[in-house]
């Protein structure tokens, strides 16, 4: 008896020990409505590490998987997060070299201020003026690594790639937000041709979470696509949201746009399929004029969607 005491004792706490990744993966999440993903366990701690994780890392385009190679990923808007589980606890979590990655030379820009800019002897490159303010403030070489070019000109912009990030220079932007980091993690998931259907938004991995409504994308048709001048029509609004789950109880109103006529409003609400119908009868409208119809939903007051359909009234 006390040997299956032993034995349950000891299997109650195996089973309790994180002993793998994934599993540690269940003791904590985040769930990013923006993009309709999860960052879980030690993706998790790292990210949150950093005082400001959308700035460097942007949101999650991907859950963690494994790749053909066996090695565990996340994609992010701005980085890729690898798992090393062979490396002592703490340094699991490793930025993929993007910048080395998607580097590409382009024309030089050739600035030297010994006041304003600091070379690192490592690479031989400079940072300077403000992309050296944000290199200092957002962690320097631990977080971006050393400098692999100069200033050049990419697309219109000037940058300067790092060894796991890339710099622009944003001139319209407001003063403190001018050096904005490229989206790297989603540019190089494209470039390694990962699979697209991974980006596809999933569902909250905590199941009391109810995913926050960010976005309202709306669609409209109409029955008839040309009608007489005393008819019926009937016009179809489907509103989703930003992972393409329906929406139910959007308000919507229709504004039918009848020539040398006040527009005509109408609303409707959406039902627990996403779906709201109107119905229209109308006599003695003036044949050969095309009908704009123009959508507008709203989702408890702050989420807005537009669209637009329409049709025409003939002989």
């Amino acid at each position: 008896m006390f040997r299956r005491a032993v034995a349950l004792v000891f299997l109650f706490c195996l089973l309790a020990v994180p002993w793998s990744f994934a599993n540690a993966q269940d003791q904590n999440n985040q769930y990013f409505p923006e993009t309709g993903h999860n960052v879980q366990g030690e993706f998790l701690r790292f990210y949150n590490a950093v005082p400001d994780p959308i700035t460097l890392y942007g949101y999650p385009i991907t859950e963690q998987f494994n790749r053909k190679d066996g090695s565990i990923v996340q994609y992010f808007q701005r980085a890729r997060f690898e798992y090393h589980p062979g490396l002592p606890d703490g340094q699991r979590v490793v930025l993929t070299d993007l910048g080395t990655q998607m580097y590409t030379p382009s024309a030089q820009l050739s600035i030297s201020n010994p006041l304003a800019c600091h070379l690192y002897t490592e690479t031989n490159f400079s940072i300077c003026y403000a992309f050296l303010d944000f290199y200092n403030q957002h962690g320097g070489e631990l977080q971006f690594g050393y400098p692999i070019s100069p200033f050049e000109y990419h697309d219109g912009l000037i940058v300067q790639y790092f060894q796991r990030a890339r710099m622009e220079w944003q001139p319209s932007n407001p003063e403190s937000e001018r050096v904005v980091l490229t989206d790297l993690g989603s540019l190089y998931f494209d470039k390694t041709a990962e699979d697209p259907a991974l980006k596809d938004p999933v569902q909250p991995l905590n199941a009391s979470i109810q995913p926050a409504i960010t976005s309202l994308q709306v669609r409209a048709s109409v029955w008839k696509a040309v009608t007489v001048g005393s008819d019926q029509q009937t016009i179809f609004i489907v509103a989703i949201d930003q992972s393409g789950k329906p929406i139910d109880n959007a308000v919507c109103n229709a504004g039918i746009d009848w020539p040398n006529e006040p527009v005509q409003e109408i609303s409707t609400a959406t039902n627990s399929s996403g779906i709201a119908t109107i119905h229209l009868s109308f006599a003695n409208k003036i044949p050969g004029n095309l009908i704009p119809v123009g959508i507008n939903c709203q989702y408890q007051n702050n989420v807005t969607g537009n669209t637009n359909t329409s049709f025409r009234v003939w002989y």
